[in-house]
Parts: structure tokens; sequence; C-alpha cells
């Protein structure tokens, strides 16, 4: 039952990586609204103007309030859509899009390439390891190196020692299970060794 629970997981998230590579220009867009953006034309919300498709994402504001930039930080009262798969999705200020921390889990927030977030959306809620998703806390826990695709020393050292004990942990299963694999061999050869001299 649980293997058909992450192969459905799975499922839905190659399924939305699929549909978001087939709509780039919808980045930060709620699923809900993509019917909205479908059209030629295209109304803001506000109703006070309207613009063309090819203008959605331009990185230049046409609407007040930001319709037209949701996935760009053009426009400072729009909304980005982070859809933080396998955790729970949020909408963030769009001023907060390529602003250089990661403000979604799943990093889509930062996407014109100059930083490059790790995904640490995990299945059934949001990591709170090093806090990726607190703007206050990275810039207060800064004091450490950033390597050159801006991942912080500190947070991969925190991630190897992590990575140790998940391979200690397995290192100690694997030997217990050839243990009772061992066992189970040597009682099953001793009972044919009794049955065989019982025989006798």
């Amino acid at each position: 039952m649980e293997s058909h629970y992450f192969l459905l997981r799975c499922f839905l998230l190659f399924a939305s990586a699929a549909s978001s590579l087939s709509h780039p220009s919808l980045l930060g867009v709620h699923p809900l609204d993509e019917k909205y953006y479908s059209s030629e034309i295209i109304k803001c919300k506000d109703g006070s103007k309207s613009f063309s498709k090819d203008r959605l994402n331009d990185n230049f504001c046409d609407c007040p309030d930001g319709t037209d930039e949701p996935g760009t930080s053009a426009c400072s009262a729009g909304k980005f859509y982070c859809r933080n798969l396998g955790s729970k999705p949020q909408f963030i200020f769009s001023s907060h899009v390529n602003d250089l921390f990661c403000d979604c889990c799943d990093g889509s927030d930062e996407n014109d390439g100059h930083i490059r977030c790790p995904n640490t959306c995990v299945m059934g809620g949001n990591a709170e390891i090093g806090n990726y998703n607190s703007k206050e806390s990275q810039q207060a826990s800064f004091a450490g190196k950033v390597t050159k695709d801006g991942v912080k020393l500190e947070d991969s050292v925190h991630n190897l020692i992590s990575l140790r004990l998940a391979i200690i942990l397995q290192v100690v299963l694997v030997a217990f299970l050839v243990f009772l694999w061992h066992f189970g061999c040597r009682t099953r050869s001793k009972r044919k060794r009794t049955i065989e001299l019982k025989e006798i």
C-alpha cells in the first residue's frame, strides 16, 4: 500500500513538472488561474487594463495589481505562487522573486539562474532544516561562506553529517539482516542434520 502511495506521488510530481514545462510563461500562476491566462488578450484582475499573452511575465509591469507579472519581480503588488510539490503550496510577494533568497521550498522563486535553491520540500510537509523558507533566518545566519552555486558551507556540512548518519544506519541495518539470514541458515542446517541423524 505504501509503495502505491509513493508511486502516485512520483507520478503527480512528474505530471506537474511536465505541465510546468509545457507552459513556461505561466510561472508563478496558481493552477486554477491557468485558464484565466489562456486567452490571447488577458484583462488585469482589477479591470484597469488588458494586455496580450506575449506580455505575460515579460519583466515589465503593465497592470497595477501585478496580474501580468506573476513570475517576475516587476510588479511589487503581484503574488507569486509556489507549487512546492510534496509540501504545502503558498503565495509570496512577487518582489521576493529572483531576490537571491529561497522563499519557496521548491526553489521556483529563484528562476533566473543567479542562485540555485535546493528543493527542501519533503513529502507531506516543508523541511525546516536550515530554515530555507525564512528570509530573516537566512540573513541572520549568513556568517558562513557561500560556494559558487549559492549553497552555504554550513548547510553543506550539516547535510554531510546527516548523510553520514543515514549511511551508518543503513550499514547497521544491512549487517543485522545478514546476521538474521546467517542465523536462519544455521538453524535450518542444524534441523536438517538432526532429522538425518534420527532417520539413521
